[in-house]
């Protein structure tokens, strides 16, 4: 199997959970498109990278059935694994920062793919909600404590690839902060933790602590 490495891209505060991301960083290794979606398709994680210029923080997005111009956790990921201060993805290029040990990227809401942000009543109901049929790519969400901007939320992406329920989801994070216009703290999954929030310059910021897999050694810039 071509090499590659593991992350946990959005972990809670205790450094547990977590999206897992596959990243190639030699994407050379894999040219061609074709071999690369079957290589995330092998993989099966909601979504795997591949870098084809580290200096210039160019990256290739793919789920295990299709090609992303852009995600959010993709992008965090990889920032955070290759100390990037930009990424260059197939939608436009990403800013990046970092702060008390998160990392930070920056983009366009119009770059993240559709999702249907459905609000629930409370955390509660988003908690007991079963997987629905595929067929559409569902993010459920609640205000755990709207005055402090606090969310609870999961997402089913329906696409029928295996994946029945994301873990975190960065690109649909920032799509409710744009939706809201306004800065948030997002619970997912099992205990993912994603920050975002609108810029003054039009940019909505979505971003989060991000750890290597148990067993990896990779190091990355900003680690806690």
């Amino acid at each position: 199997m071509t090499g590659h490495e593991v992350l946990r891209v959005f972990c809670g505060p205790d450094g547990r959970h977590g999206n897992e991301l596959g990243v190639v960083r030699d994407g050379a290794a894999l040219p061609e498109r074709a071999d690369r979606q079957a290589f995330a398709r092998e993989l099966g994680f909601s979504e795997t990278v591949f870098v084809d210029d580290p200096e210039r923080g160019e990256i290739d997005i793919y789920t295990p059935g299709v090609r992303l111009p852009f995600a959010g956790h993709p992008c965090v990921g990889a920032a955070w694994l290759l100390g990037a201060d930009r990424l260059v993805t197939a939608a436009g290029v990403v800013t990046v920062r970092r702060e008390g040990g998160l990392t930070l990227i920056g983009a366009r809401p119009e770059w993240a793919p559709g999702r249907t942000l459905r609000q629930y009543g409370s955390a509660a109901e988003v908690e007991a909600l079963e997987v629905p049929p595929p067929g559409e790519w569902i993010y459920a969400w609640a205000w755990q404590d709207e005055a402090a901007g606090t969310v609870r939320a999961r997402a089913f992406p329906g696409r029928g690839d295996g994946i029945d329920e994301d873990e975190a989801t960065g690109a649909a994070a920032l799509l409710l902060a744009a939706r809201l216009g306004r800065a948030l703290t997002i619970t997912q999954g099992r205990g993912s933790q994603l920050l975002a929030g609108p810029r003054p310059d039009g940019l909505v910021e979505v971003g989060g602590r991000v750890e290597a897999a148990p067993g990896q050694r990779t190091g990355g810039v900003g680690s806690a």
